[in-house]
């Protein structure tokens, strides 16, 4: 969702504000700036933003706000860890928004609402299945993989629903009936792409998924 900031209300886009300044304090001081001075983690960082660029360019509309496109969250937090892919969808977002997709001034509600909302799901989600469920490497596929990465977009798109509700852009019952069920089958598209973009990884490049540790899913398995 490209959630234009003429739809908000002033509260709402004031609050908006503030938790995006706060993110980016947060992310100055959070992110790792040594592991980005060069090599693979820098390179990795910068393959997912490019990417995710050229994927959040591609989507549907339903009305202003209403779009839809794949989200990446879950892959990009499994990959990189929560705060650089923070920074990577970050400058995912600065870039559709140099293209045009969305105007600066809905760059902080935006920075929220497609950033920060789901990288955290996405993160608290991956340590609560560590907790409650076996380390094994299908769970690790399958369960934060595949469905994460699903229950993450719904997620994204159950907050910006009601962000939109709450500012009164839309009515509850619209998006409850009219746009929140197609978050099903993104959620369907989402798990299986960024599901199938971890298993690669974990195959072919382990070292790339700073979430997955072979003695933990692999070992005396």
């Amino acid at each position: 969702m490209d959630l234009p900031a003429s739809l908000l209300s002033a509260g709402v886009e004031g609050l908006l504000f503030a938790l995006a300044a706060l993110g980016l304090i947060a992310l100055a001081r959070k992110l790792s700036w040594k592991e980005l001075g060069g090599g693979v983690h820098l390179n990795l960082l910068l393959g997912f933003a490019v990417c995710l660029t050229l994927i959040w360019s591609m989507k549907a509309g339903v009305k202003p706000g209403l779009n839809l496109h794949l989200l990446g969250a879950m892959a990009a937090t499994l990959a990189l860890g929560p705060w650089k892919a923070v920074a990577a969808l970050a400058l995912a977002l600065s870039g559709i928004t140099v293209n045009g997709t969305l105007e600066w001034n809905d760059w902080p509600a935006n920075f929220v609402l497609m950033v920060l909302v789901p990288v955290a799901f996405a993160s608290g989600l991956h340590r609560l299945v560590e907790r409650l469920l076996p380390a094994h490497f299908f769970i690790f596929i399958f369960v934060t993989g595949f469905a994460g990465s699903a229950l993450t977009v719904m997620a994204q798109g159950l907050t910006a629903s009601t962000v939109l509700a709450l500012s009164g852009a839309y009515s509850a019952d619209f998006l409850w009936s009219d746009y929140l069920p197609f978050f099903l089958l993104l959620g369907f598209s989402e798990g299986w792409i960024s599901g199938a973009i971890i298993t690669l990884m974990v195959v072919y490049r382990p070292e790339w998924v700073s979430a997955f540790d072979d003695r933990r899913y692999l070992l005396d398995k």
